[in-house]
């Protein structure tokens, strides 16, 4: 008699989608984490209607936040729109609700500022895009120069691509190393950048100071404005 097959448990991750969202914040980590053994995603909007991310094309929810199952796993991308959110109570509400009950409360990018209203960073180490790190105080928690922190069952990840460390990551807590060698070799997660850089510690001085005076300057003011509101 040969041994029935292994059951594996089901892992529910719910993915938060609101309008402005940057579509890599959600869909790298996605990409990883359903290959994970058990594996169901959710993502979750105020209603399905389609969710424009900052690409100019838009995401179809699967769940409305009345719907959406519990999480196991709940992860808050970031994205031009989190300045909106932070003073959507609905939003807020179910960050808050799904958190209670989550084994890992997650993050990507500025997804941290929703954790961190949501009330879930208070006196955490924590992370984000590096343009927004020194407003991380704002919501309690305390700034770390790193792609990835790890707080308890609290983990945030910084700007964008580091959504795909992040998830390798989890898997490998949850799964074991293997696994997660396994995943990052499907999908060859194999990062060679034509350029050294990617981070203001590995990039020209002179780089980092335009694209902070063309484009993060304002977005951090405006970004600092909406905190001040909510909180």
């Amino acid at each position: 008699m040969t041994d029935a097959p292994a059951t594996v448990a089901h892992t529910t991750i719910v993915f938060l989608l609101f309008p402005g969202i940057t579509q890599l914040d959600f869909t790298a980590p996605a990409q990883a984490l359903c290959r994970m053994p058990g594996a169901r995603l959710v993502g979750a909007a105020a209603n399905r209607d389609p969710i424009a991310t900052d690409c100019g094309f838009s995401i179809l929810p699967t769940d409305e936040f009345a719907s959406c199952p519990p999480a196991d796993i709940l992860c808050i991308p970031g994205g031009h729109g989190v300045t909106e959110a932070l003073n959507d109570l609905a939003t807020i509400d179910f960050i808050a609700r799904q958190a209670a009950g989550a084994r890992w409360v997650t993050s990507v990018c500025t997804g941290a500022f929703l954790l961190g209203r949501a009330g879930l960073l208070t006196g955490k180490r924590a992370t984000t895009h590096w343009a927004y790190a020194h407003l991380l105080p704002l919501v309690g928690a305390e700034p770390v120069n790193a792609r990835i922190v790890e707080d308890g069952n609290v983990v945030t990840s910084g700007g964008v691509t580091s959504g795909l460390d992040f998830a390798l990551t989890l898997i490998g807590r949850l799964h074991g190393d293997a696994v997660a060698q396994a995943i990052q070799l499907a999908i060859e997660y194999d990062p060679a950048p034509p350029y050294v850089g990617g981070h203001p510690d590995r990039t020209p001085a002179a780089i980092t100071a335009g694209l902070k005076t063309r484009v993060y300057d304002a977005a951090a003011a405006r970004m600092e404005q909406a905190l001040e509101r909510s909180l």
